[in-house]
């Protein structure tokens, strides 16, 4: 079985959580696109485990994977396999794969990131952690692959060719030309070190689906992120989509077997772009507050609004859902009347889709029902009939209006407080 679990919002939707849950079903957990910039919590046993590379299925005995769609930063995967190690969890090539083709960020993707970012008069809201330039790099064919810094002759020859370029473009933006050659001795020791942890991520894919094996793929970031169908210009570096799983991991789309996405009871996102329903007031700060809205990777505090069914009905064509992970409800308790978006209003008009254009999307006026709240902590709650009733009519509403199955529920950050609908 080969199932593909990717965020329906914009990201922060707790994807770690749900493949954390479910990793135990899975032979392989794998990820397939997005780098460091991605932050997966997982929270279990009473420690918790930011993530960033290494996917959500590390608490298991899964095989874990990082596919070649994705760019990694090897000092931050490094850190990643100590912190686990230190709390017990040993990373080893057998427990890991990376592919050969994997692109490596490099700090001149970063300070390019940084310096960039720092000229635009309208700013993206980037991690500057060189994600989208190392992405640059690869459609550029000018990328510094896994196999690459495994190999101390190959990655210093392939250097010399490629930082002339980089020096320029560093000092073209104001920036210090040295760090185009910086870190390369660190960079070769890694790449020793990560040298037994390289493997074909196709073709063990492939191989484990013809003897019956079941796949995982997780995905980074969220839907409306996607740098092809999201809110340009405010989106991430990469396909955040279900179809993105099949070309990056290199699996052909008549094997998909599930799409699940990760959705919360309402809205939030990090940086800059259009949320319709955002709230600047009461709302909005207990959603912040009581959801623990910070970025993982950022500490940002993140923007808040209530659900948006219309941006949820593009993800679920996007996507292609077979069923959804409703997470956060319990964040929802206390606020009365809870609103939530069935459509939009602009230029006189109605719609019930979002606009394909960012700047269309900002100029939205969301238009909302009022629903019952409840008052009731369900952050105890076990099964779906343990929740109020008005928890449970909510649920139920957007699973009529959505048209996709809520399989999962989730009422809190622990693994004991997810519970099938």
């Amino acid at each position: 079985m080969f199932t593909i679990i990717t965020g329906a919002q914009f990201g922060d939707e707790g994807k770690g959580k749900i493949v954390d849950m479910l990793a135990s079903q899975y032979d392989i957990v794998a990820r397939f696109q997005g780098g460091d910039n991605a932050g997966h919590t997982v929270v279990a046993e009473g420690k918790t485990y930011k993530l960033h590379l290494i996917p959500s299925g590390v608490l298991f005995d899964a095989r874990l994977l990082i596919g070649p769609g994705t760019v990694m930063n090897p000092k931050i995967l490094m850190d990643e396999i100590a912190m686990l190690a230190e709390n017990g969890v040993e990373v080893t090539p057998s427990r890991l794969g990376i592919d050969a083709k994997t692109s490596i960020i490099m700090p001149y993707h970063v300070a390019l990131d940084t310096l960039r970012e720092s000229k635009r008069a309208v700013k993206i809201g980037t991690t500057s952690r060189g994600i989208g330039f190392a992405y640059i790099d690869k459609v550029g064919r000018d990328e510094i692959q896994m196999a690459d810094i495994a190999d101390e002759n190959r990655f210093r020859k392939r250097l010399l060719e490629i930082a002339p370029q980089k020096e320029n473009a560093i000092k073209e933006l104001g920036g210090d030309m040295k760090i185009a050659r910086s870190e390369v001795d660190e960079y070769i020791e890694i790449g020793k070190k990560l040298k037994p942890y390289i493997t074909d991520v196709s073709k063990e894919i492939n191989l484990a689906l013809k003897h019956g094996k079941n796949i995982l793929a997780e995905g980074a970031q969220g839907t409306h992120l996607d740098i092809i169908h999201g809110t340009q210009k405010f989106v991430t570096s990469s396909s955040t989509v279900a179809g993105s799983a099949c070309a990056s991991l290199g699996v052909g789309p008549k094997k998909v077997d599930k799409v699940i996405g990760v959705i919360k009871a309402y809205i939030t996102r990090v940086g800059e772009g259009p949320l319709p329903t955002e709230q600047k007031n009461e709302v909005g700060e207990h959603l912040r507050e009581k959801g623990r809205e910070f970025g993982t990777t950022t500490g940002r505090p993140r923007r808040c609004g209530w659900f948006d069914l219309p941006l949820a009905g593009k993800s679920i064509n996007l996507n292609g859902y077979t069923g959804l992970a409703l997470t956060k409800l319990d964040v929802l308790s206390g606020l009365n009347p809870l609103k939530l978006c069935i459509g939009y209003e602009i230029d006189g008009k109605q719609l019930d889709y979002p606009p394909e254009l960012s700047d269309d999307i900002a100029r939205c006026k969301p238009i909302y029902i009022d629903l019952p709240g409840w008052k009731e902590d369900i952050s105890g709650a076990e099964s779906f009939q343990n929740l109020p009733e008005n928890a449970r009519l909510y649920i139920e509403l957007l699973e009529e209006l959505m048209g996709v199955e809520i399989e999962y529920v989730s009422v809190g950050p622990g693994r004991k407080q997810t519970f099938m609908k």
